[in-house]
């Protein structure tokens, strides 16, 4: 039995970018929606996306995604309340898609 057209669609119609991130970095100050991260270079920690737009005083309590310390394309597809702070970890350099 055929299949009929696969549907495409963009995970949460991310309409940003923030590129070649390698410290905490506020990419949106209000609410928004992180779609995509993608780790360019190694490091020898993780990273962590958190719903804030401070880059200091992020815990757990805020953290929507850790970022892997492996190069890849991760899918996050996940709203924030307050804003999108990213921050790599030691010797990482990101990139993120966002809304």
């Amino acid at each position: 039995m055929p299949q009929g057209p696969f549907q495409t669609t963009s995970l949460g119609n991310a309409t940003s970018s923030a590129l070649d991130l390698t410290a905490a970095t506020v990419v949106k100050a209000t609410p928004g929606f992180a779609v995509t991260i993608s780790v360019l270079a190694t490091s020898s920690t993780a990273g962590a996306i958190y719903d804030a737009k401070l880059t200091t005083g992020n815990t757990v309590a805020n953290q929507i995604a850790v970022i892997p310390a492996t190069v890849g394309n991760y899918v996050v597809n996940f709203p924030a309340k307050v804003g999108i702070t990213v921050a790599p970890g030691t010797g990482q350099t990101v990139a993120i898609s966002y809304n």
